[in-house]
């Protein structure tokens, strides 16, 4: 048998025809441009109609930073944030209580989360602020004695209700985050005698931050417009300040407006905090960091000027 003779190489042999270059060509997609197309067509034709409705665009221009607009805004994001607060801590010990082997803690974790979750957030609201009519009083023996009429104030009931109806909400929340945690870390760290509180502190629930985040920034966002219902326990916060001023001036609409850019202004700027926050919490992560608002600016512009690549060919 003759041997195999080596090929010393690889490339193209005299005579060869050489390959033809590819010449890709980008995928039309009408369907995109037809859509984009109606969409819009359609925003023009909303603002159209905005613009020659009979709405006195100077009158909301002059109480977007009405005082009375502006205190009504610092009292709704004051409310949110303690709200906000209270839910948080009550959610996540309600969500260790939850997850407890103890049958009493689990059972009152579980009976509260049912209650709170199972009853409109306006109901658990006039519960509170209509407190006294079941208890004239608060005693608390020789500590504090006062009528529940000048404790339970529009302040007080509107914490109470928003707050604890958010901690069932963070509870389940906070819940879904620490299961997410590999139950080996748990194992690893009772090994090395850490007891369950400081396992819980200093083991699990840092890890769960990763997914406790992103829904609790969306909760905090929604709370904020739930916010909106105190209003009808007489606290005054932004919607209340709006309809108030609305009942003088008879500028209903203008008035619903400033109130809408409001809270658009505050729930675009806790958007942007909620991406960052979300986005620092996801070091350490397999996965890149997604790029932030400016840098995907930065990336279109550059793939704007450069000629696109397919496949790496220029088309």
């Amino acid at each position: 048998m003759e041997p195999a003779r080596a090929t010393k190489g690889t490339g193209p042999r005299p005579g060869d025809e050489l390959p033809v270059p590819i010449k890709a060509v980008p995928v039309r997609h009408y369907g995109r441009w037809v859509g984009a197309g109606f969409v819009l067509v359609a925003l023009a034709l909303l603002v159209w109609a905005f613009a020659g409705a009979d709405v006195n665009w100077g009158v909301v221009g002059d109480f977007l930073d009405h005082d009375t607009i502006v205190e009504g805004a610092a009292k709704t994001l004051w409310i949110t944030l303690l709200a906000m607060l209270l839910g948080v801590v009550l959610g996540v010990v309600l969500a260790v209580m939850r997850l407890s082997s103890n049958p009493v803690l689990s059972s009152v974790a579980w009976g509260y989360i049912w209650f709170f979750r199972g009853t409109p957030v306006l109901v658990q609201l006039f519960l509170w602020y209509n407190l006294s009519f079941v208890f004239d009083t608060v005693n608390l023996g020789p500590i504090y004695k006062n009528e529940m009429n000048d404790v339970m104030t529009p302040f007080l009931a509107a914490l109470l209700g928003l707050g604890l109806n958010e901690a069932a909400y963070m509870a389940e929340i906070a819940r879904a985050g620490i299961l997410s945690v590999d139950q080996g870390q748990t194992e690893a760290a009772h090994a090395l005698g850490m007891s369950s509180a400081k396992t819980t502190r200093r083991i699990v629930l840092p890890q769960a931050m990763r997914v406790i985040i992103p829904p609790t920034g969306n909760e905090f966002i929604n709370m904020l417009k739930t916010s909106s219902l105190v209003y009808a326990i007489q606290y005054d916060e932004l919607f209340r300040a709006g309809t108030t001023i609305s009942a003088r001036n008879l500028a209903v609409m203008e008035m619903l407006i400033v109130v809408t850019v409001w809270y658009l202004l505050l729930t675009t700027v806790f958007s942007i905090g909620q991406y960052y926050l979300e986005r620092h919490y996801a070091r350490g992560s397999n996965r890149p960091l997604p790029d932030t608002p400016l840098q995907r600016v930065r990336a279109h512009l550059v793939s704007l000027r450069s000629p696109s690549q397919v496949g790496g060919t220029s088309v």
